[in-house]
Parts: C-alpha cells; sequence; structure tokens
C-alpha cells in the first residue's frame, strides 16, 4: 500500500520567515527612497511569490521601471544568505518526526525554488523530504495545481490520499485546484477566516494538530 502524501507550503508554515523578507524589503525601499512598510504588514504581502510581493510593497502607480529594480534589488539582498531571524515554528521538528516513517513529505512554495532549496537544506536536511519545488519559470505557480498534481504524479499517490498544508488563501485554494486534502494552519501570516472561505477541510492551531487528523 503507498504512502499517503503530506505537502507543505514552506514560508507561514514550516518557517516564519515575516521578519527577514520584511527587512530586506525595507532596505530596499529606503535605498530607492521609497516609502517603507511595518512588518506586520507584510503578513498580507507575500505568498504569491517575489513579484506578488513587489506588486504589494508598492504603491499601484508605481512604473514598471521601479517595480523591476525593486524585484531584482530585493532577490540581490534576499539570496546574500540564510537569514538569522528566520526559523522553523515552534512544534515543526516534532511534527516531522512522527510523520517521517509513515508519510512521503514534500514541500511546494511560491519562494524561488534556489531559496527554498536553500532553506530546505539549512533547517530540514534531515528529514527525507521526497520533493522539493519552489517557484519556476517553467511551472505555473500556485494556486495552480500543475506543481501538486506532479509531486503526487512522482511519489505515485492519489489525489485523494495527498494532503496539501498551509497558511493562506493561496494554499487553499491550490489544495482545492488540485482535489487534494486541505489543511490550514493558523501559526502563520493570514487567519481562520481566510482559510474557510477558501476551501479549507480542517484547520490547526498547532502543528501536532495534524496527527489527530491524520488518524481520523
Amino acid at each position: 500500500m503507498n504512502k499517503k502524501t503530506l505537502i507543505f507550503d514552506m514560508d507561514g508554515t514550516l518557517i516564519d520567515s515575516l521578519e527577514d523578507i520584511a527587512l530586506c524589503m525595507n532596505e530596499v525601499l529606503k535605498s530607492l527612497n521609497l516609502p517603507t512598510h511595518k512588518i506586520a504588514d507584510y503578513k498580507y504581502f507575500v505568498g504569491g511569490g517575489v513579484d506578488i510581493l513587489v506588486e504589494n510593497a508598492l504603491d499601484k502607480n508605481t512604473s514598471a521601471e521601479t517595480k523591476e529594480k525593486v524585484t531584482k534589488e530585493f532577490k540581490k539582498i534576499y539570496d546574500q544568505e540564510v537569514h538569522n531571524n528566520t526559523k522553523p515554528y515552534e512544534g515543526i521538528y516534532d511534527l516531522l518526526d512522527s510523520l517521517k516513517d509513515n508519510y512521503n513529505l514534500a514541500i511546494l512554495s511560491n519562494k524561488p525554488h534556489k531559496f527554498t532549496l536553500a532553506y530546505a537544506q539549512k533547517f530540514f536536511s534531515m528529514y527525507d523530504f521526497k520533493e522539493i519545488h519552489g517557484q519556476k519559470k517553467e511551472i505555473a505557480k500556485k494556486p495552480d495545481p500543475i506543481a501538486a498534481l506532479n509531486i503526487a504524479k512522482s511519489l505515485e499517490t492519489n489525489v485523494q490520499d495527498c494532503y496539501f498544508i498551509g497558511d493562506t488563501k493561496i494554499d487553499m485554494q491550490t489544495s482545492r485546484n488540485a482535489n487534494m486534502i486541505g489543511i490550514g494552519v493558523l501559526w502563520g501570516f493570514r487567519d481562520e477566516s481566510e482559510l474557510r472561505e477558501n476551501g479549507a477541510d480542517f484547520i490547526v492551531e498547532k502543528p501536532v494538530d495534524i496527527l489527530d487528523i491524520l488518524d481520523l
């Protein structure tokens, strides 16, 4: 019998990266004499990849040239290192310890692929994540289901035996679009109403709560 598969979003689900994303973007904005934002504001800027982050951080009337410059500078700054303020959420390691022998584990993020790999290597190299994917030019990003479906196919798991775990509407929409089971987490960047309104099958407050769902 094939193992069930758990696909995790990264930012806001496995790792708390908000402060470092905000600090890097604010550094870019300040250098270009553009308005900066409070760290908490970035909870609503992230989740859709770098292009959406830039769109959300800038005024809607900002020129395409400025957007391109901000994007380039952000990638340059953010790519300098695995940042010190970023870390796995409390309870994530305990959850993964409980899952590693009985489930296929995968990561699907809208963070650029090389950053996704870097953070997976930094924090989760001790776990056998079968598939790790960030945003790639040749693959449509979440909430398009194609990357999630590719993971299921690669791991020979039926979609009804796949759980998609994330903290934003994009993750829940991805789960719904792929006909997978959506688990919305409340320790990340968004609230329960957003998760439920976008199709979450389950809502969890702590990582360990996911184990109760899997036992149903």
